[in-house]
Formats: structure tokens, C-alpha cells, sequence
């Protein structure tokens, strides 16, 4: 009689344990269900082409948001809504409920890594400079700039050229934070920054349409990696994650991720050549 009623709270405690570690997945796969009910997914982006941007008539393009809205009709996610931010503030955005997903060039890095959980790649690219025409202060690393006390750099705010900056040793004073490129390229301009700093087909775009004679671009940045973004999903949502990541292969394979990409100028192939493990990973 004991040992059957031991036996029944066994049974009972173990039933118990199987619900409730089943209950995460049970609240994550009703995100996608949510964002189908609500008929839009929200993503941070940054406003910086040819990565996102928000045309005068308030459309959404770039192609990681293009990619994006491909993928979310995919899993039935009608369209996606989205707001700008800086790139420090996306992840505690995404953390605090405010964003979906985040899909905004935020490369894969260890500590992002740890704090999100990211697609497989999407969108890969190098660093690059913007500065006087000439080069006069000789400037092809973010060693470069440390070694000398007069220079000024340009940066996104919590982006990756900034911690590059940084961790090559520009003290945080000569470390300028820039909103947008628009400004980065008037203060490069002006005389208040000796040099900007973005991806190279960041800087290839804003440089393009600015047509100034007087800047030029230095490309890739000795030194600095390849890096490679994916959609960034809050720690939780990983069968949303994982529903993206599926149809995200489809769109590979299909020809169709190139389709998006390429025009915007990226690489299909760099995209397919690595992983989200690889990358989180990386040093």
C-alpha cells in the first residue's frame, strides 16, 4: 500500500516536471501566434543604408528589414512595423519588450551572443573609413587613430566601430558618438571629427549620395574582421527564432535570399559561408 502510494506521488511529481519544463516552449511558440493575431512583427532598426532606412514617406527598406518582411509573411506575419533606435539601445529595447526582433546590421559578437538569440547570418560586411581627401593624417587602422592624440573619431552610439575604436585604445574623449550618418558626414565636414567610421557599404552609400570631392573612403579598415548580422530574437522567443531560421534556408536555397540581398550590394555567398555558431564564437 506504501509503495504504491509512493509510486503515485512519483508518477504524479514527474508529470508535474514534464509540464512545467514544457511550459517555456508552450509561451514561446504562442509568439508567433501573437504577432500573427496582431498582424505586424516590431523591429529596431538603425536607419542606416544600405543595412535599414525609412524612406520621406515613412517605408521601411534596407535589406535586412526586406529580408525581414519576406520571411515574417512567410510564417504568416502579414508585415513589419519599425522604429529607429541607436544601436546601444536595441538590445535592452528587445529585453524590455519594445522590439520583436531586431534587424538592423547588429553584428554577431560573443557578448550579443549571450544576450539574444540571433538567427543565422544575414547580412555580412567589413569596416571602413570616411575622411579628407588624401588621407593626410594617414589613417588606415583603429591603431592608427590611438597612436595619434589630435585625431577624432566618429562612431555609432553602442555600434561596433565604436568598441573598435575603443578596445584599439582611442581614449573615450576621442571617441565622438554620432546619431546618424547624415551628421557624421557634416561634422567630418565641419572639422569636428577627423575621421567616420562605418560598414563599407554603409559608407559607400552615404558617400555616393553626399558627391563631395573633398572626402574619401578607406576600405576595409586594416585590422578590423568581417562580420556578419543576423534578426535578433529576445532570449525566450527561440522557436520564433528557430520558425525565422527555417524559412530563412528556404529563402537560400532558393535563390531568392540573393534576390533581396544583392542589389543592396551584399553577398549571398559570404551569408552561406558561415554560421551563427561560428560567428558567436569568434574572438
Amino acid at each position: 500500500m506504501k509503495i504504491t502510494h509512493f509510486m503515485s506521488m512519483a508518477a504524479s511529481v514527474s508529470t508535474l516536471m514534464a509540464i512545467l519544463s514544457a511550459a517555456p516552449a508552450i509561451a514561446d511558440d504562442d509568439k508567433l501566434q501573437q504577432l500573427k493575431d496582431q498582424g505586424f512583427a516590431r523591429i529596431a532598426i538603425a536607419n542606416e543604408p544600405p543595412f535599414t532606412a525609412v524612406g520621406a514617406d515613412g517605408k521601411v527598406s534596407g535589406a535586412a528589414p526586406d529580408v525581414a518582411r519576406e520571411i515574417f509573411k512567410r510564417l504568416g506575419v502579414a508585415d513589419v512595423a519599425a522604429s529607429i533606435s541607436e544601436y546601444g539601445a536595441m538590445i535592452p529595447g528587445l529585453q524590455a519588450g519594445r522590439h520583436d526582433a531586431i534587424t538592423a546590421g547588429l553584428f554577431m559578437k560573443p557578448e550579443r551572443c549571450a544576450a539574444v538569440a540571433y538567427s543565422e547570418p544575414v547580412l555580412c560586411d567589413a569596416e571602413a573609413f570616411a575622411l579628407k581627401k588624401g588621407n593626410p593624417l594617414k589613417l588606415m587602422s583603429y591603431k592608427d587613430i590611438a597612436d595619434n592624440p589630435d585625431v577624432k573619431i566618429g562612431a555609432p552610439g553602442g555600434g561596433t566601430e565604436e568598441k573598435l575604436a575603443l578596445e584599439a585604445g582611442v581614449p573615450r574623449d576621442r571617441v565622438i558618438v554620432v546619431p546618424d550618418g547624415q551628421s557624421g558626414l557634416k561634422m567630418l565636414q565641419d572639422g569636428r571629427i577627423d575621421v567616420y567610421s562605418l560598414p563599407v557599404l554603409s559608407i559607400n552609400d552615404l558617400m555616393s549620395k553626399a558627391n563631395d570631392p573633398n572626402l574619401e573612403v578607406v576600405a576595409p579598415v586594416e585590422g578590423a574582421p568581417v562580420y556578419c548580422d543576423g534578426a535578433a530574437f529576445k532570449k525566450g522567443d527561440e522557436a520564433l527564432r528557430d520558425a525565422f531560421d527555417v524559412e530563412l534556408a528556404k529563402l537560400k536555397e532558393s535563390g531568392e535570399f540573393a534576390k533581396i540581398i544583392e542589389p543592396y550590394g551584399f553577398s549571398a555567398k559570404a551569408a552561406m559561408s558561415t554560421t551563427r555558431e561560428k560567428l558567436c564564437a569568434a574572438k
